[in-house]
């Protein structure tokens, strides 16, 4: 009896699901600024005119903010407060929001860019944290825990939608007001409907961690897209380099500190690092190949934004349908092997995209990236409930921090490393054909991007336009195919992987159980 009424106690109840609904606005909204705002760079860039550099840092500067900051403000919710982190967190970011959207300067814009990447960095560890205090039974969590996985996909995936219908009735800053009126339901909301947690048992941050990890995080991030940018150049492997050292130096601190701001024996987990694994490198390749879709769908396929993220909806509608399955078949099946499973089914995606894109075959592209995006769903929602459901409740706000630092990573990392690919093919492939004279000039303009090549096609003769057009088509969907194929053998891996860390799992529990049945 007392075993039932504990189990009943644990269960959550109506006022938890109304705060996950809370929480999971904001997540929505977080990851609905990682892809709304490209839309918006033209009519940006013609009304606050900003200099190349410039407008890289307006792109770049939220995820670089969001990646430096995000385990340390998870270990500061653990200490602080999580609910007061998220509260401090969401005003910083409506601010910062409404800020951005009346920027009248590139450098007023790329400052209220930064505050956003800070704010969100609060944002999004409380919000798993919140939900892993919240739901303490493992098959609410996991629900609970997938259906912000849901959001946060969904996010990615229906920014292109937004943004366009914003951007076909408003100005470009109007889509930054989004955040707005989200984060004031949250505010008012979560006194009400959100637990306080905390450590009280630990103490202050240790500063010279805190400056270390952001150090770290910001050189490397930014050497990956400069690398990505500028092909392999001393500057950026040197500021690589330092950001390796310094991650170094951060592990030793923390290996000697009494209260470490992030506990590393977190990793001990087999769970845990299999779940980082696993959302590091599925978020690395559907980054990467995200940048190649988006592009051909406008320029090759010549479809108007908007209409590029309409014909994304499907896709986005199966990873929903995904994300929001695979906690209800863990409760039958082991969460690794679905997760395994998953990584082999958006490998599949990637194997058709390979395939096709160079036929100009939109419909079987679209659904090579639906198949690829389905399958990245269940890693998504059963990756991160793998990471915070083995970290100790005080810890929660670290072990979210690592999710969600693996996911940014990852997308940073698979920009860069794909990009860098299809660039170089690209570049390969597009040989100068022309005859000499002003075509020459255009073959080598055309060599930086896709885009700038059908502007220089614009420039020239009809008959020389079309050969210019078709010869940076043919390399560009090369390019595009040689990083699915990179792509498909990454999520091979990482299956291979999970499988394999599924079965250590089990063989450790027999060898336990064997050792105490010989004791007994």
């Amino acid at each position: 009896m007392n075993q039932s009424s504990s189990t009943v106690a644990a269960r959550a109840g109506a006022r938890e699901w109304l705060g996950l609904a809370v929480l999971a606005l904001p997540t929505l909204l977080l990851s609905l600024d990682v892809t709304v705002l490209h839309l918006g760079v033209p009519r940006l860039s013609e009304d606050l005119q900003p200099t190349s550099a410039q407008l890289l840092w307006i792109v770049d500067i939220y995820g670089f903010m969001i990646a430096g900051f995000l385990v340390t403000m998870g270990a500061v919710g653990d200490r602080i407060g999580r609910r007061r982190l998220l509260l401090v967190g969401a005003a910083a970011f409506t601010v910062a929001s409404a800020s951005a959207a009346f920027s009248i300067t590139p450098e007023m814009l790329i400052a209220s860019r930064a505050v956003m990447g800070i704010a969100g960095a609060t944002l999004m560890p409380s919000t798993l944290a919140l939900i892993s205090n919240m739901f303490l039974d493992p098959q609410q969590r996991g629900m609970a825990i997938g259906i912000w996985a849901t959001m946060f996909s969904a996010g990615i995936a229906l920014g292109p939608i937004v943004g366009g219908a914003l951007l076909e009735h408003f100005w470009w800053g109007s889509v930054f007001l989004l955040g707005v009126p989200v984060m004031l339901v949250l505010l008012v909301a979560a006194p009400f409907l959100l637990p306080e947690h905390r450590d009280r048992a630990v103490g202050r941050p240790d500063l010279l961690s805190v400056a270390l990890i952001i150090a770290c995080m910001l050189t490397i991030t930014f050497s990956i897209k400069d690398l990505a940018s500028h092909g392999l150049a001393a500057p950026a492997v040197a500021i690589g380099a330092v950001g390796l050292l310094l991650g170094v130096l951060f592990i030793r601190r923390q290996n000697r500190l009494a209260d470490p701001l992030l506990d590393l024996r977190l990793f001990r987990s087999r769970a845990l690092r299999a779940g980082l694994v696993a959302m590091l490198i599925s978020t690395l390749a559907i980054g990467g190949i995200y940048l190649f879709l988006t592009q051909y769908l406008q320029l090759v396929a010549d479809h108007s934004p908007l209409v590029t993220g309409l014909l994304l909806l499907p896709a986005a509608l199966a990873l929903i349908v995904t994300s929001l399955l695979a906690p209800v078949l863990a409760r039958r099946i082991h969460p690794l092997l679905i997760v395994a499973v998953a990584l082999a089914v958006s490998a599949t995606g990637f194997i058709i995209l390979a395939s096709v894109v160079t036929t100009a075959d939109t419909p079987l592209i679209l659904i090579g990236f639906a198949v690829a995006y389905a399958g990245i769903g269940p890693v998504t929602a059963l990756g991160t409930d793998l990471v915070v459901g083995s970290a100790p409740a005080e810890r929660a706000g670290a072990a979210s921090a690592l999710s969600e630092t693996s996911t940014e990573i990852g997308v940073s990392v698979g920009i860069a490393a794909m990009g860098s690919l299809g660039i170089a093919i690209y570049r390969a492939g597009l040989a100068d054909g022309s005859d000499g004279g002003a075509a020459a000039g255009a073959y080598e303009t055309a060599k930086e991007t896709l885009a700038t090549a059908l502007e220089a096609a614009g420039d020239l003769p009809a008959e020389a336009a079309a050969a210019l057009t078709r010869a940076a088509t043919v390399a560009f969907t090369a390019g595009f195919a040689a990083a699915a194929w990179l792509g498909a053998a990454l999520l091979v891996l990482a299956s291979v992987l999970t499988i394999a860390a599924r079965w250590r799992a089990d063989a450790s529990a027999g060898a336990s159980a064997t050792r105490r049945m010989l004791g007994a």
